[in-house]
């Protein structure tokens, strides 16, 4: 095997296949990324058993076609270390692989590409495309809320509900939860996926080219994204997700209106004197105005009173502020709306005129 390229070229797809890689493996194949020239083609593999990425570059020349396994970090830091524009030869010499550009040589040791393990074939799965923004868009509004390390395994990732005519994501970790939808040619059977927390932060990395689409393909353990430059796989987690349609609030009667610049800008400012373990924050809403409060163990406090259109109950609650913080950063409209039963209830934020995301966040005692 022997091929030349441009260390831009290779980088990009180098750092995200790396990625993908643990840095403690117990087999030491898994550590390394496979690379394979056909033709004009270089593709590198990186797996942990449970995603695979592959990366696909088209080379200035046709290489001298062959497969093997080098070390991910090592190779990657080479090609960090070399100049902008560098041109990179790699060659396979029996059991090591030597890598030149310019004046510096780098000899790394190798695994043979037969130790590598292929991710399983996807069987019985269902095929959609849809824009890259969107699925970036649904994630990205989501993702914040995923549960990391839960006794509950199913909260480590996030709800793919695919239907018809759209798809939904949910995240939630037990005191929060986070949903977004998109419309889109889905389809004609209904299914559900839980794809693990690495998968979710993996592919959302692949999706940058808002221009171009990507093709999704479910089957019962695995999804698989396809872009024009990546293939993506991961297994799925095996589990039920709970049902989130219960969680989210009914015919709240209390509505605030709330600029959400300025309320984020309160919430960061309150938070500073917070309890550092438990994040909370006293909400005091009454006509047209809230005002916020927080305290710490050190007996510091900190008081914000901000305008808002109110008109129901006097109420009095407490909630996370990190939750609510979470929730200002990725809604982009001028306003926020918040409903509430009562001060005991879960607060429902959203978009004043509905928009494609919703966020339920529990009360906390105080």
């Amino acid at each position: 095997m022997k091929f030349v390229i441009s260390r831009e070229a290779l980088l990009r797809p180098l750092q995200l296949v790396a990625g993908v890689v643990e840095k403690r493996q117990t087999l030491p194949v898994l550590s390394n990324v496979l690379l394979e020239v056909k033709g004009q083609q270089l593709s590198l593999t990186g797996t942990d058993l449970e995603v695979e990425l592959v990366g696909r570059v088209t080379l200035d020349e046709v290489g001298q076609e062959g497969e093997i396994t080098v070390p991910a970090k090592k190779l990657m830091d080479i090609c960090r270390s070399l100049p902008d524009g560098a041109q990179i030869e790699i060659e396979q010499d029996e059991q090591r692989v030597n890598v030149r550009s310019g004046r510096s040589r780098f000899t790394l040791s190798t695994l043979p590409a037969t130790e590598f393990p292929n991710v399983d074939n996807i069987a019985g799965e269902q095929t959609f495309t849809l824009e890259q923004s969107s699925l970036r868009r649904v994630i990205d509004r989501t993702s914040f809320a995923m549960a990391q390390q839960d006794v509950r395994y199913y909260l480590n990732g996030m709800l793919f509900e695919v239907s018809a005519n759209g798809l939904r994501t949910v995240s939630t970790d037990g005191h929060r939860l986070a949903t977004c939808q998109v419309a889109m040619n889905g389809p004609d059977t209904a299914q559900q996926i839980i794809l693990p927390r690495k998968g979710v932060l993996e592919m959302a990395k692949l999706l940058t080219d808002p221009e171009s689409s990507v093709t999704l393909s479910l089957s019962t353990n695995h999804l698989r994204a396809r872009t024009e430059n990546f293939t993506f796989t991961s297994k799925l987690v095996d589990g039920k997700f709970p049902d989130y349609s219960r969680v989210i609030p009914k015919n709240g009667s209390n509505v605030m209106l709330a600029e959400r610049t300025e309320l984020r800008q309160v919430f960061n400012r309150t938070a500073i004197l917070s309890n550092e373990k438990y994040r909370g924050v006293r909400l005091v809403l009454d006509t047209d105005l809230l005002k916020v409060f927080a305290n710490n163990p050190e007996q510091e406090e900190a008081e914000e009173s901000v305008a808002v259109e109110y008109k129901g109950d006097a109420l009095e609650m407490g909630f996370n502020v990190s939750y609510l913080q979470d929730v200002m950063s990725v809604l982009d409209t001028q306003q926020v709306k918040m409903t509430l039963s009562d001060a005991n209830s879960s607060a429902l934020l959203e978009e004043p005129e509905g928009g494609d995301a919703m966020y339920v966040v529990m009360p906390m005692r105080l």
